[in-house]
């Protein structure tokens, strides 16, 4: 059975100052039958693993170099953030993708650098609203899929997240039948590579202006095993109300 995973991403928020809302949070879920992550900017890593230490709230990265260590100024290891208590990264976000042209051989060779390290590697897939408009959506998730996720991938070390980029940050949300179809094509495609027992096991994330409004209707969508959140992650409250959705699912 997989377990159902609550992934936030804080992308480039977060400061000192919102380490009470991690108080809250992890006040508010001192056990949890969902997995619960929060991948914050790197530079509140450290500080947001000490505080979460002793709850099941998890902690990862937004991503990490291909290489282990080397001269890449500015750039951060999947071993560092091991080192500071990570247990996942973000890879291939499509916010990675277009603005620093993250093609899919460069994401599959981070997510091969990241679970080598220790880390689960969290490879994001989707489609822009005009490829959904030419109905070729199918085919960009499954070059995505197939160039993104690196030979060896397991439940352990792989979560799989469709984020429609037509639907992040807007507001807009696709029909719960266009997740059913895409999450169902992922898990056949899974299946198809690395065989029933691991493709089963891969947990498969919606991500795409979710929010406690919405997040019912969603987590029922066969396939979906939680969701990768943005924004409404950053607040105790909005992101409390899509845990609960999720641990009722």
């Amino acid at each position: 059975m997989r377990k159902k995973l609550a992934a936030g991403n804080w992308k480039m928020n977060g400061t000192s100052n919102a380490m009470t809302e991690v108080t809250d949070l992890a006040a508010r879920f001192p056990e949890s039958n969902v997995d619960i992550l929060i991948c914050p900017p790197a530079t509140a890593l450290s500080q947001l693993s000490g505080i979460l230490e002793q709850s099941p709230i998890a902690t990862g990265g937004q991503d990490c170099h291909v290489a282990l260590s080397g001269a890449h100024t500015g750039d951060i290891s999947a071993e560092m953030l091991k080192d500071v208590g990570a247990g996942y990264v973000i890879l291939g976000h499509s916010e990675r993708r277009d603005s620093y042209n993250e093609v899919s051989e460069t994401v599959r060779a981070k997510a091969r650098t990241a679970i080598s390290a220790g880390l689960t590697a969290i490879v994001c897939l989707g489609e822009s609203h005009v490829q959904r408009e030419a109905n070729n959506t199918l085919d960009i998730i499954g070059g995505q899929l197939a160039g993104s996720v690196p030979d060896g991938a397991t439940g352990a070390n792989l979560v799989v997240a469709y984020e429609p980029v037509w639907a992040i940050g807007t507001g807009l949300v696709p029909s719960l039948e266009q997740i059913a179809e895409v999450h169902a094509f992922i898990r056949t495609r899974l299946i198809r590579r690395f065989g029933e027992v691991t493709g089963i096991d891969i947990r498969i994330l919606y991500g795409g202006s979710v929010k406690a409004a919405n997040a019912t209707g969603i987590f029922a969508v066969a396939d979906v095993d939680g969701a990768l959140v943005g924004g409404a992650s950053l607040k105790a409250d909005d992101f409390a109300g899509i845990i609960n959705a999720l641990q009722q699912a």
